[in-house]
């Protein structure tokens, strides 16, 4: 496995920075991953599981869309159970604890990183149906719990695991979000609630006085309360 020898600057840590990524079959993913990307999928090909990349880097601008467009109801706000719920009924503070169980923080994201990565088997996926990345695809008999079932059992001895493999009371679960450990989890503890108050303070990201008033406790929920490996 890769170690990090160097942490990201402020801006690659953040998104707005992209020269710590290299292309990786269409996706852009950290440097550091490469290797042991291909050797998952080679293991999962073997297996019989064509892994394919749903997402990987986001950058700052695209993750404040996602969440601009949420907190000013322009996109849905989903429940726990994957719901739509009524923006009007909720004050700014509720809105931003909804928004964080499926939506990171801009600057906040993992997938800023180039380290985390949304995975599913693409020969699983029924013809003409498209993925959603909701939980009920990789559980039951879904079209891609066999999947699920194989990466639970594999991606580990690649450096690979589920930083939303359980519910915590943060972020929902997310079986198709992996992460590659030993680059990830030195990044994660780059990521501070400073760091993050600086960037957000300098943009227009909806609910920023909300946000920067409660930001100690938004990172400890949904930033640094993560499943272990």
């Amino acid at each position: 496995m890769k170690h990090l020898e160097h942490p990201l600057t402020l801006a690659q840590l953040t998104g707005q920075d992209e020269s710590h990524l290299c292309d990786y079959q269409g996706k852009q993913i950290h440097q550091g991953v490469q290797d042991a990307l291909a050797a998952l999928q080679q293991a999962a090909s073997e297996a019989g599981f064509e892994l394919t990349l749903a997402s990987a880097f986001r950058s700052f601008d695209r993750q404040m869309l996602i969440w601009n467009n949420k907190f000013q109801g322009l996109r849905p706000i989903l429940d726990s159970n994957s719901q739509p719920m009524d923006p009007d009924s909720l004050s700014d503070e509720a809105k931003i604890h909804a928004i964080l169980r499926w939506s990171a923080l801009p600057g906040a994201s993992r997938h800023h990183w180039g380290t985390d990565i949304d995975v599913y088997a693409a020969n699983c996926l029924p013809e003409g149906e498209k993925l959603q990345l909701e939980p009920w695809e990789y559980e039951g008999d879904a079209h891609q719990a066999s999947f699920n079932q194989w990466l639970s059992a594999n991606m580990a001895r690649y450096g690979f695991y589920r930083p939303y493999a359980v519910d915590l009371g943060g972020v929902a679960v997310e079986p198709w979000h992996i992460s590659y450990f030993p680059i990830s989890e030195v990044l994660r503890a780059q990521c501070t609630p400073s760091q993050l108050a600086t960037v957000i303070r300098q943009q227009p990201v909806a609910g920023k006085s909300q946000i920067l008033a409660n930001l100690d406790t938004l990172y400890s929920k949904y930033i640094n309360n993560i499943s272990e490996v």
